[in-house]
């Protein structure tokens, strides 16, 4: 019972992640301002929740880990601003499909940067992964132009700098899950606050009543309430049901993008977005060699 609950909870803040579009694009700010002012919500309602938890923050024990928080929070920031920036230019469908090419990013590096093997499954994972790539490139190409193509590349970007998250998390020991977060929420400020500053600057007290709504829900909800879940949920589950359950985020999100936001997507897109998923999961669920 208390293995069902833990897989409600991961799967509830799947669904969460999965409607973030439809709020991100309701909010009339940069990219970079809108990462911004969600790390510093999530900040914190993390923060409220660690004190009211009796939950304290580890001091002494993470300085050897701080040069890598403080990388790990700056790709997170980077990440969230190639990915809202991905859904101005393309559909949010396509960007997310492009943004999920992450794991396949990881599964590349691990060889090089841990000296990992890879079966002969990892590696047909890895071109089935790359062959959806393709074909939402390519179909991206004779759709929409150059528009839909710049979208794919800030999916992609924004990929890379998750895969960095992903690669550089694998660095830090003796820090939970939420203390990493509160962390990297705070480094990426650190590093968001700057950029926001010299490319526009603050126009938070632009928005109307909606765009202000939608940016503490993205704020809070997306990002704090959504995060405590998932890593609430996730030191109780087995690494298969998690990863299953962490697929969630990409089909709502496409649902979203159909169904609700009306975007367009083209059967060879759902192709190749299906690849990337199901080879992405076959990946993620097989034996780890050490």
């Amino acid at each position: 019972m208390h293995v069902r609950k833990n897989e409600l909870l991961l799967a509830l803040s799947m669904a969460i992640f999965g409607t973030i579009s439809l709020f991100v694009k309701s909010i009339s700010l940069s990219s970079g301002e809108i990462a911004l002012f969600r790390a510093v919500l999530a900040l914190i309602l993390i923060g409220g929740y660690l004190i009211a938890t009796k939950n304290p923050l580890p001091v002494r024990s993470i300085k050897k880990s701080l040069p890598v928080l403080f990388l790990s929070g700056a790709a997170m920031g980077i990440n969230w601003i190639l990915l809202f920036e991905a859904y101005t230019y393309t559909s949010v469908s396509v960007a997310t499909l492009s943004y999920y090419f992450a794991p396949v990013i990881v599964t590349a590096l691990c060889p090089v940067l841990f000296k990992e093997k890879l079966t002969k499954m990892q590696v047909l994972c890895f071109i089935m992964s790359t062959v959806g790539l393709v074909l939402i490139i390519g179909v991206s190409g004779l759709g929409e132009g150059k528009s839909d193509i710049t979208g794919v590349l800030f999916g992609l970007g924004a990929a890379v700098f998750y895969s960095t998250v992903i690669l550089l998390n694998k660095f830090i020991k003796d820090v939970s899950g939420i203390h990493r977060t509160f962390y990297q929420f705070a480094s990426s400020i650190v590093v968001v606050l700057p950029y926001v500053l010299f490319t526009g600057g603050i126009h938070v007290h632009t928005l109307n009543a909606t765009g202000f709504i939608c940016l503490l829900t993205v704020g809070l909800v997306h990002t704090g309430v959504a995060y405590i879940l998932y890593f609430s949920s996730l030191k109780e589950l087995e690494g298969q049901k998690a990863a299953i359950l962490s697929y969630i985020d990409p089909l709502i999100s496409v649902v979203v993008s159909v169904a609700i936001l009306k975007e367009a997507i083209t059967p060879l897109q759902i192709a190749g977005g299906a690849l990337i998923l199901i080879f992405t999961l076959i990946n993620e669920i097989l034996p780890k060699k050490r």
